[in-house]
């Protein structure tokens, strides 16, 4: 459970930034080399280096090696994992939505 607990945290706090967030949303259209990324902001190189380091930490990307070119590509499972998390509360939410609105028309 803390393990579990731990591993959400990571991919919440790595979702925090909207500049990994974006990062994300490239990299679900394509693999990219760091280069590649970094050319998409006006950020230092070192500066996007860290947010792949905050992403590949939380399971999101996997880095690979060809040669000197990194390779970054998203890694979806942690999504699936924080989507699962989610998805309990929305089910929740909407539970009470349906009593909620029930509630109403009965007492129109």
């Amino acid at each position: 459970m803390v393990e579990r607990t731990n591993e959400l945290n990571a991919v919440f706090g790595a979702l925090s930034d909207p500049s990994r967030r974006d990062i994300l949303k490239r990299l679900s259209k394509r693999t990219m080399s760091v280069g590649e990324i970094a050319q998409h902001y006006a950020i230092t190189f070192a500066a996007v280096a860290k947010h792949l380091d905050v992403l590949a930490r939380a399971g999101l990307v996997t880095k690979t090696r060809k040669g000197k070119v990194q390779i970054v590509a998203l890694a979806p499972k942690a999504l699936a994992a924080a989507n699962k998390h989610l998805e309990s509360y929305r089910q929740l939410w909407e539970s009470r939505l349906d009593s909620l609105d029930a509630f109403l028309k009965n007492n129109k």
